[in-house]
């Protein structure tokens, strides 16, 4: 039996790649999508995909009111959580790859997920060597008690830090909080230069031309450091098979589950 799915984002860099690919697959089908800007047009038209013929919606609202199976939020941090809670109340499991989210509104969906008996899925990053980086590095945060988070991304990148940088802070975090030497509030000089402070680290985002999405764990040991980087490229390919696993998992999830590792072993 298919799963049905309803795309927010749908015709966006990640979400138009992903609408295809479910449109591809044999065990999905395409029931929603919602793209502000192609609201009232066949997808299949905008994608120039044929025989898609799913109608865009304006809202995720009007969207779901064909009942979906799984939704999947790829749209802006501004409505994600209003998007995703929607969601769980029509009855639908959700996978969110929007950034911007904060720990507490993971809280929020989680809560709302558990009382309608649902799943969530979240990853800040549906690259497999942005789950390898969260794998390593909550890894090698069990050895080494001292690390701060860099996250690089475009000049026109709004939200910071990035989610895959949140989440990065969060499971580190999870593991151990980063041992500063030096409290951020007995830094000499402007204590934001020190960065953020998420998830019990310090996290420092870069918002410059040329770059497209990076997030680094840097770890430090007297005369000794490591440090893991994932770099992504241009196309969101890459995101792809990551979010069609999370689609095809999150139903046998309850409440929210945080990071793509969670689900591969």
């Amino acid at each position: 039996m298919s799963i049905n799915v309803c795309v927010a984002g749908a015709t966006g860099w990640v979400g138009a790649d992903l609408s295809r690919a479910v449109h591809a697959a044999d065990d999905l089908q395409l029931s929603g999508a919602v793209a502000r800007g192609a609201a009232g047009k066949k997808l299949g038209d905008v994608l120039e995909v044929p025989g898609l013929d799913v109608e865009v919606c304006t809202t995720a609202d009007e969207a779901l009111s064909v009942a979906c199976d799984v939704f999947v939020e790829f749209s802006k941090p501004d409505v994600a959580k209003a998007n995703v809670l929607k969601a769980l109340e029509s009855g639908a499991h959700a996978v969110v790859g929007t950034s911007g989210l904060s720990d507490g509104d993971y809280d929020e969906i989680d809560r709302a997920a558990r009382k309608a008996g649902l799943g969530v899925l979240a990853a800040g990053n549906f690259a497999l060597t942005a789950v390898l980086l969260l794998k390593f590095a909550t890894l090698a945060a069990r050895y080494i008690p001292q690390y701060e988070v860099i996250d690089y991304a475009s000049a026109a990148k709004p939200d910071a830090p990035s989610g895959t940088a949140r989440e990065l802070a969060y499971r580190l975090g999870q593991v151990r909080h980063s041992e500063l030497v030096v409290p951020v509030d007995r830094t000499i000089g402007p204590k934001e230069s020190r960065g953020a402070g998420l998830g019990g680290c310090q996290v420092h985002s870069v918002r410059l031309p040329g770059y497209v999405a990076s997030a680094e764990v840097i770890f430090g040991q007297p005369d000794m450091q490591l440090s893991i980087r994932h770099d992504a490229g241009t196309g969101a390919q890459p995101y792809i098979d990551g979010t069609l696993l999370a689609i095809r998992k999150v139903g046998g999830l309850q409440g929210l589950v945080r990071g793509l590792d969670s689900v591969l072993d």
